[in-house]
């Protein structure tokens, strides 16, 4: 059968809030016969009966097309039809829709509305040594507050869309209902360039006659503590908020309903409500009745109208936060020391729900940790001045009330309850998982529990540190770090549907980009990472952070086959290479100023050899004292922030002569493929030793020297074997920091060395991946000792993606799935059996549809089932060998596949 599914506008199913003028299509073909193509199809988009766009007939198969009619009008519905013919010429036909937001600022009238409150406290500069916890009840902080908006509409509604945004975090009811299920909207954004409104659709909320609008608006991003050093208020030490309803009666008249002058406000029965500290609320104070027509609302204050303006306003793009899993605890129980434990059986982000019944004026406290100590006693194992994680409720009295905190978020597996009247159970209390809203794209399962565990770890710090932008954890920093995302990404862009999301916060990247094309460490760059208020003395970057700007983009193109993410970046990526060649030709590290020779000097113009930076962050032989198991979070960075920036200047330019390449810029292309020449020559004349050999003996600069193309023929075999005989030397166990881990296994197993990459993916001891999974980890932790080999649980992260960048390794070498052209227009299958492993199943969904290859090994036969789908075709991969491909015998080349099933036995 061959039909059209999985029809997308702008990345989403059906949208509301489309705010491209020109949006983007795309849609897959599924067909049960095997070499099945899409050899032409046509795009009709309309509004009513009106066409506004006709492709006619095209034969190429398109990932992406994107809108060129007619303009489009704001706050409108339209109907967008594909009609597709397959190869034996029967055409079929699919329809779907896409809604527009405000396409123009002059679409919004609403005013800004600021309820009456006082100033969030501006938490003085702290230093990141000290890294003490405040204790709770010193934290300055300050209540939610509600914004009330009544109205009467004249008749009955056929269609009603509701559009949001605020200062803060908000959540929205209409009658006594919530509308949506948007979690912590707007998100997290460069909020001064970019700040998103929600679209809802409001239809059946609304009701002839009278209506009540309640928003309840909390501290969140915009004025809430942030970070290690829990600066506040980084955008603004207010919140307000701003909506619009556009209402289409059933008779075709339209009114808008506003926030202006006629809102008032109240102070919410939420205390406080902060990402990093918790929330409090105390149920006593809610006006009941308050989110209903016909309350009484006199005592309530007045708004202050702002004229904060509209120009930084985007309707949201790609998928929001949402609660994406509702599982019950594996268990409650008492601690030896008397503490009820709650155990939600998984290191997650999210919250609790509980219900609870008891006198009015009861206070519970729930405080949340990723670990307990040995004898399972509540231990709190995250540092930092705010991280208390600790939410807490005051019962309003009478019947089952129900707590829900859904204006913060924690990174934990346990959590302490104190106050609960009762013994509390598992069936008291929900574990709301939270994360931005990306379907899975891909899976992989093999025949190795431990293998598995590790996938599973892996997709759940990916899960966890999803949330609205790429963080770090979900505890400590909750913080957009540059160097993380990057080296996750080609992790990330197989485990989900990625896309849109990085996009999103590419664009807050270009905004924060500094006038002479630093890319800060963190993106939304907040004030709490600005030089001198954390880690850096005099710049807003690092290599391999700021790299993100080209590495990024580059992966997502790989992956999704998406042009635009190229042509969007382009202008950042440029400035930024600009900004490192300009450091790199205009400074010298201090101790060689007056001492160089000309030709030494010439060859520093190509070095990026000046400034602070991260290094080849956590290389466990530098960071990791041997004796105590203590880390020191600076010393990699000291020991080699000379070297690894020139690795990543190379690579990131050599990217972008690629980059260049791909959008047609050739004189750009010639240009940067002169400079990665000049500053491979520079490199291998300052660091190379008499004996041929980087002098600085260390598996991570030997790998990212191999990695970026700094080393070639004969020099960088010479290069592998001894990045091999280090890794011996250190019991087959790993020595690489953050930013090399990402290469290791690509760079051993595309150099031939599988049997060292396999003896680095079954290693037990730590530093490995397995040592995690042995010691019993649910998630992927931030340094490869969290727990050390006796058991003692350290203060460290539980919940970091970046080590889990050897996912896209697994999926690609051992799952044997892999993009052969961007964005699987070609797939590579190319399995690899390792470790024992006698059976792996992966998949991917793809633009075109799902790529799938289950191999099993049937003696010294491996066999695999792969799946193609249609608008693809695949290569699979026989080194030579033998093979029978659907029974038919193949010598020597790879076998080239077309769409639908196969089978392929090597023989």
């Amino acid at each position: 059968m061959y039909k059209i599914v999985d029809m997308r506008c702008e990345g989403l199913e059906r949208p509301l809030g489309v705010g491209s003028a020109q949006p983007v299509f795309s849609w897959k073909i599924a067909s049960d016969t095997r070499g099945e193509t899409q050899a032409r199809w046509s795009l009709r988009v309309r509004a009513g009966e009106e066409t506004l766009w006709e492709t006619g007939a095209e034969n190429a198969h398109p990932l992406f097309v994107r809108y060129a009619g007619k303009p489009l009008c704001s706050d409108t519905a339209y109907v967008w039809e594909v009609t597709s013919q397959g190869s034996d010429g029967a055409s079929v036909a699919a329809a779907s829709t896409f809604e527009t937001a405000y396409l123009q600022a002059s679409d919004w009238e609403a005013k800004w509305v600021e309820p009456v409150q006082e100033p969030a406290w501006h938490e003085p500069p702290r230093s990141i040594l000290e890294r003490k916890l405040v204790p709770l009840e010193e934290v300055r902080l300050q209540p939610a507050n509600l914004v009330r908006r009544s109205f009467t509409l004249r008749g009955d509604v056929r269609r009603a869309r509701a559009r949001v945004t605020a200062h803060g975090v908000y959540a929205l009811r209409l009658n006594g209902n919530r509308v949506g299920d948007i979690q912590l909207a707007p998100g997290s954004t460069s909020y001064r360039d970019i700040l998103e409104y929600q679209t809802y659709d409001v239809t059946s909320d609304l009701r002839a006659g009278g209506n009540a609008l309640l928003i309840c608006v909390a501290d969140g991003w915009y004025t809430g503590k942030h970070g290690m050093i829990g600066r506040s208020c980084p955008f603004g030490d207010k919140t307000a908020v701003l909506f619009q309803i556009d209402v289409e009666y059933e008779d075709g008249g339209r009114e808008r309903i506003l926030s202006d002058a006629a809102c008032r406000c109240h102070t919410a029965s939420v205390r406080y409500a902060d990402l990093f500290v918790g929330e409090c609320q105390d149920a006593r104070a809610f006006p009941q009745g308050c989110d209903l027509p016909g309350y009484d609302d006199s005592a309530w204050k007045d708004v202050i109208l702002r004229g904060y303006g509209y120009e930084n306003l985007r309707a949201q793009y790609a998928e929001p936060v949402r609660v994406v899993e509702t599982r019950k605890p594996a268990r409650v129980y008492k601690s030896p020391k008397g503490e009820w434990i709650l155990d939600a059986g998984q290191v997650l982000a999210g919250r609790l729900r509980m219900r609870v019944h008891g006198p009015a004026g009861t206070k519970v406290v729930l405080e949340h940790s990723e670990t307990v100590d040995a004898d399972g006693c509540f231990f709190n194992n995250i540092l930092g001045f705010f991280v208390h994680q600790t939410d807490t409720y005051i019962l309003r009295g009478g019947e089952e009330e129900v707590f829900d905190p859904e204006f913060t978020y924690h990174g934990f597996q346990y959590a302490r309850i104190t106050g609960y009247p009762g013994t509390p159970t598992v069936e008291d209390f929900d574990v709301l998982v939270v994360a931005s809203d990306l379907r899975a794209r891909g899976a992989f399962a093999c025949s190795n529990a431990d293998i598995n565990q590790l996938q599973h770890n892996i997709v759940w710090s990916q899960r966890s540190n999803l949330i609205s932008v790429p963080t770090d954890c979900p505890q400590r920093e909750k913080s957009g770090w540059t160097g993380d995302a990057q080296i996750y990404g080609p992790t990330a862009c197989f485990n989900a549907d990625a896309l849109g999301f990085y996009k999103r916060w590419l664009a807050s990247m270009r905004a924060d980009q500094q006038p002479d094309g630093q890319v800060p460490v963190v993106i939304p760059y907040i004030e709490a990472y600005h030089p001198n208020g954390f880690f850096f003395y005099d710049t807003h970057t690092s290599a391999a952070w700021g790299d993100a700007a080209v590495l990024l983009p580059w992966t997502l193109y790989q992956s999704y086959g998406d042009v635009s993410v190229l042509e969007e970046n382009y202008e950042m990526m440029c400035r930024w290479i600009g900004y490192v060649a300009h450091t790199a030709a205009s400074e010298v590290p201090k101790e060689l100023e007056g001492k160089l020779t000309d030709a030494e000097r010439e060859r520093q113009k190509y070095l990026w050899n000046t400034h602070m930076h991260f290094g080849d962050w956590l290389a466990p032989s530098v960071s990791v004292d041997p004796e105590t198991g203590d880390i020191n979070l600076s010393r990699t960075a000291f020991y080699t922030m000379d070297i690894v920036p020139t690795c990543f200047f190379a690579g990131s330019t050599r990217v972008l002569a690629q980059v260049a390449q791909v959008l047609g810029k050739e004189e750009d292309a010639r240009r940067y493929r002169a400079l990665f020449a000049k500053i491979q020559k520079a490199f291998l004349g300052e660091y190379i030793g008499e004996d041929g050999l980087i002098r600085k003996r260390l598996q991570g600069v030997y790998v990212l020297a191999i990695h970026m193309g700094l080393l070639e023929g004969e020099a960088r075999q010479r290069h592998v074997r001894e990045l091999v005989r280090m890794i011996h030397e250190n019991g087959d166990r790993l020595d690489t920091g953050f930013v090399s881990v990402p290469y290791l296994m690509d760079v051993l197993s595309d150099n031939g060395e599988w049997e060292t990459a396999e003896a680095l993916l079954m290693q037990e001891e730590c530093p490995s991946w397995l040592y995690q999974v042995k010691h019993g980890a649910t998630s992927m932790w931030e340094a490869w000792q969290a727990i050390l080999p006796d058991g003692t649980k350290t203060s460290v992260s539980y919940n970091h993606y970046a080590l889990g960048c050897i996912g896209q390794w697994i999926y690609r070498k051992v799952g044997g799935l892999d993009a052969d052209l961007p964005g699987y227009a070609r797939i590579l299958f190319d399995p690899h059996p390792l470790g024992g492993i006698t059976w792996a199943d992966t998949s991917v969904e793809t633009g075109y549809g799902k790529a799938r290859i289950r191999w099993r090994l049937e003696g010294e036969t491996l066999v695999s089932d792969v799946t193609v789908p249609v608008g693809a075709t695949a290569r699979f991969a026989l080194h030579g060998r033998k093979a029978a491909v659907d029974g038919h015998e193949v010598c020597g080349e790879d076998a080239m596949l077309c769409s639908g099933e196969h089978t392929v036995r090597l023989l």
